[in-house]
């Protein structure tokens, strides 16, 4: 049989079976496409459950119930130049990042951002994480009230002003983007 038709067939199997599951099951269904030497098959196993967080997530819970998130965390390095002007800043910020559990993005930047608020330790830095899912909406409409339409979503704040975002990934660094936005 040729790739393209086994593919074909595992969309399709992949896809009909999780129509047939409820939503809160497809979720976390842990459905998948495996690349195997003879192409690619869909799976469906309890080891590729996904863990989709929705509404305010303390930063603790994405370190430890996200695979991957404390390695990412923890062998971040930070760029000092730009942590100490984060560590310099006075004025009031809020910083509000939209993120989905599920996101490969989320999964790389998320981590690192972290690490950078917790190197700069600014008490006047304020931080709230808002977990979306695949649909990108979560059940309090907390994400609702800002325009995104990708993420990770970081959207600096000051004196309820907007100042600036980075979507999905820095154009530089996070904490260098983030020091351009604050400057």
């Amino acid at each position: 049989m040729h790739n393209n038709v086994r593919t074909l067939l595992a969309t399709t199997a992949l896809f009909f079976s999780t129509q047939m599951l409820p939503m809160a099951a497809s979720a976390n269904s842990g459905c998948a496409f495996e690349k195997d030497q003879q192409g690619f098959i869909a799976t469906c196993s309890e080891e590729k459950q996904e863990v989709i967080l929705t509404g305010v997530i303390q930063p603790q819970t994405l370190t430890t119930e996200l695979p991957g998130y404390t390695e990412g965390f923890t062998n971040y390095q930070v760029d000092a130049q730009a942590i100490d002007v984060l560590k310099a800043i006075k004025e009031p910020t809020q910083i509000v990042v939209i993120i989905g559990t599920w996101c490969p993005d989320c999964h790389r930047e998320t981590p690192h951002f972290m690490r950078i608020i917790e190197a700069a330790a600014n008490p006047n830095i304020e931080v709230e994480y808002i977990g979306v899912d695949r649909s990108k909406q979560d059940p309090e409409g907390l994400a609702a009230k800002y325009a995104f339409s990708r993420i990770p979503t970081f959207i600096v704040k000051q004196q309820g002003k907007e100042l600036g975002r980075i979507v999905e990934r820095p154009q530089a660094t996070l904490e260098a983007d983030l020091v351009e936005i604050l400057k």
